[in-house]
């Protein structure tokens, strides 16, 4: 079984920073894997927020370029997001993804929450 656990939400002002990360833990090595985060904002469709493949190239969404970062750590099977200059419209629930086209994977983390506000 295939567990993606997210940490590191929580409240910041405008202008502040977080880094979320994923935990990969079960029968998945994320090395092989497009890991990618998503966040969801209330009365809003989850959208794409970065992605990183398994040749580590990089995607991410227009509203987060130069402030986001995605990055990954195969040996200890991490994802993570670091995020800066953070603003109000950021404010959101994150969600892990790790997806395998080849093998039709594709799964989730239970989300953490991320609150910008003065």
């Amino acid at each position: 079984q295939v567990q993606l656990v997210e940490s590191g939400g929580g409240s910041v002002q405008p202008g502040g920073s977080l880094r979320l990360s994923c935990a990969a833990s079960g029968s998945i090595f994320i090395s092989i894997y497009t890991m990618g985060w998503y966040r969801q904002a209330p009365g809003k469709q989850r959208e794409l927020v970065a992605r990183i493949t398994s040749a580590l190239s990089t995607t991410y969404a227009d509203s987060v370029k130069g402030r986001f970062t995605i990055s990954r750590d195969d040996a200890k099977n991490i994802l993570y997001l670091q995020m800066n200059s953070l603003k109000p419209e950021d404010t959101a629930v994150y969600y892990c993804n790790a997806g395998h086209f080849g093998r039709g994977h594709d799964y989730w983390g239970q989300g953490t929450q991320v609150t910008v506000s003065s």
